[in-house]
């Protein structure tokens, strides 16, 4: 599976549980972290923690295992690792305050396609 197509993984399943603001993120030529982050908020620590649960849920149907969950607890921002995708799902105060956007002003953004069966 290439990258790019777990990146829509990540980004679908965080769309169809409500996560906001859906962002790609391509890291290649910016860090060796990963090859793209995801980055997604929702308003409550219930919704966070649905959104990460939907995202871990997807990648492993997907045959991807998931290297890492933290954040559970609190539900403040949310970090599943997929390997060469990093999903960061945020709580909207959270996500304002941190602003990876910005601080990952230099990697491109990769418009995210949303299907209706995630």
């Amino acid at each position: 599976m290439e990258t790019i197509e777990l990146a829509q993984i990540a980004a679908n399943a965080a769309d169809a549980v409500r996560g906001e603001d859906v962002v790609l993120l391509e890291m290649k030529e910016v860090s060796l972290i990963a090859d793209y982050f995801m980055i997604c908020h929702g308003t409550s620590e219930r919704q966070v923690q649905a959104i990460a649960r939907r995202i871990k849920e997807k990648a492993e149907e997907a045959g991807v295992e998931v290297k890492r969950l933290e954040g559970m607890e609190q539900s403040r921002w949310v970090l599943v690792d997929l390997g060469d995708v990093v999903c960061h799902v945020f709580h909207i105060d959270e996500r304002r305050y941190y602003n990876l956007e910005r601080l990952w002003g230099d990697a491109p953004q990769v418009e995210p396609v949303f299907s209706q069966e995630s």
